[in-house]
């Protein structure tokens, strides 16, 4: 599956790559400007939004609309979730396209990030945790640990030591806080490397305070060099 992206080209020397997926309904076009500002703050950075493709989703009664997944149910109850595992693995050989692209463009594996929010963001974290490449880190907003029953067969070794950067809402009321909470204690549980941020007023959205917590792991993990 080849996707198509919306992208921030570097305004400096391009050294490392942000490859960011948007959620449910939303495009690369959605959600880009979130991050234009991050962009202008990482001029080395070379930030890419892939478009989910469109697909019915049955929880919004077998409406199309651009989606990683199918979704068939909503819940409080992160053990009750039934996922849909073969449209997660479809969207994880298109993402995985992007990044070798950046890879045989001459960006090392470790000098990439690979994020997302909400749906995006289980895709982040199940490209991220199932990859042969070492990535410079993987980034949640607002998302959640999938397949949990079986991700942690799957996993490779390459990214156990690498920082996962997790954000979350606790007004969240599309993906439920605990959501994320129960799957950053999981992770932690399992030896990954698992910072935690909590956002007493912030919905399912993104806010300032996260942007900036965000901009910082960045900078961090994709140092200007």
């Amino acid at each position: 599956m080849s996707l198509t992206s919306v992208v921030f080209n570097p305004i400096k020397t391009h050294t490392a790559t942000v490859v960011f997926s948007h959620g449910l309904g939303d495009s690369g076009d959605g959600i880009a400007p979130a991050f234009l500002s991050l962009s202008k703050m990482l001029g080395h950075v070379k930030f890419i939004f892939p478009n989910a493709p469109s697909r019915p989703i049955t929880v919004n009664g077998g409406m199309i609309m651009p989606a990683w997944y199918d979704i068939s149910s909503l819940g409080e109850n992160i053990e009750e979730i039934n996922e849909d595992e073969e449209g997660m693995l479809n969207s994880v050989r298109g993402i995985n396209g992007i990044i070798r692209d950046e890879i045989d463009s001459g960006i090392p594996s470790n000098r990439i990030v690979i994020g997302g929010f909400s749906q995006g963001s289980a895709m982040a974290l199940l490209v991220g945790l199932t990859s042969e490449y070492r990535f410079a880190g993987i980034a949640v907003l607002s998302g959640y640990l999938p397949l949990r029953n079986k991700i942690f067969k799957m996993a490779a070794e390459s990214n156990k030591g690498t920082p996962i950067f997790m954000a979350h809402g606790v007004i969240d009321a599309v993906v439920p806080y605990n959501f994320g909470k129960l799957s950053s204690e999981l992770l932690n549980s399992k030896g990954y490397r698992i910072t935690f941020k909590t956002y007493n007023t912030l919905s399912h959205s993104i806010n300032p305070d996260e942007l900036r917590d965000f901009a910082q792991f960045l900078k961090d993990v994709l140092p200007d060099e």
